[in-house]
C-alpha cells in the first residue's frame, strides 16, 4: 500500500524528530524511511537475545524497553534510542537482551538495508560513531567506579 504524500510527509517529519536523524534533509530521511520497516511489538517480547548473532538494527519510535546483560538490567531505552548496531557492524553475537517493557513501535533495518543506509547517508555513520564513543566512555567510567 502506497502512502499518500501527506502521510509520507508526516512520517518523514516524525523521523526528523528522532535525535539520530534530526540533522538530515528530506532526501536523506526518504532513504532511511524507504529502507526501514515499522513494527509494533507487544510488551514482554524479547527483541534481541544476548549471545545470538544479530541481523537487525532497531530504533524505538514509541514505548520503552530495557537492556539486560547476564540477566541484570543495565539500561532503559525509550523513543529515539536505538540498538543492534554493534552486532551488525562487528558481526559478533549480541552483548545484551533487549525486552519491550511496554508496547513498542520500532523501525527495523536488516543487515543489507542498514549497510545501504550507511553508504547513502554518510552523516548517519558519523552520528552513530559519536554515540558509540559516548557509550564506551560511560561503560569505562562505570567499570572503574567513577
Amino acid at each position: 500500500m502506497a502512502l499518500r504524500s501527506k502521510g509520507r510527509d508526516t512520517y518523514l517529519d516524525h523521523l526528523g524528530e528522532v535525535p539520530l536523524f534530526a540533522s538530515f534533509n528530506k532526501k536523506e530521511l526518504q532513504k532511511i524511511a524507504k529502507a526501514s520497516t515499522e513494527l509494533d511489538v507487544k510488551a514482554g517480547k524479547t527483541l534481541v537475545e544476548q549471545g545470538r548473532v544479530g541481523h537487525e538494527f532497531f530504533l524505538i519510535v514509541e514505548g520503552k524497553a530495557s537492556v539486560k546483560r547476564n540477566g541484570r538490567k543495565v539500561a532503559d531505552l525509550g523513543p529515539g534510542d536505538y540498538f543492534g548496531e554493534l552486532s551488525l557492524l562487528s558481526r559478533l553475537p549480541r552483548n545484551a537482551d533487549v525486552v519491550a517493557e511496554e508496547d513498542l513501535k520500532v523501525l527495523v533495518l536488516g543487515q543489507r538495508e542498514f549497510n545501504g543506509v550507511l553508504d547513502e547517508v554518510p552523516g548517519l555513520a558519523h552520528k552513530m560513531l559519536a554515540t558509540m564513543a559516548k557509550r564506551l566512555r560511560e561503560a569505562d567510567a562505570k567499570a572503574v567506579g567513577h
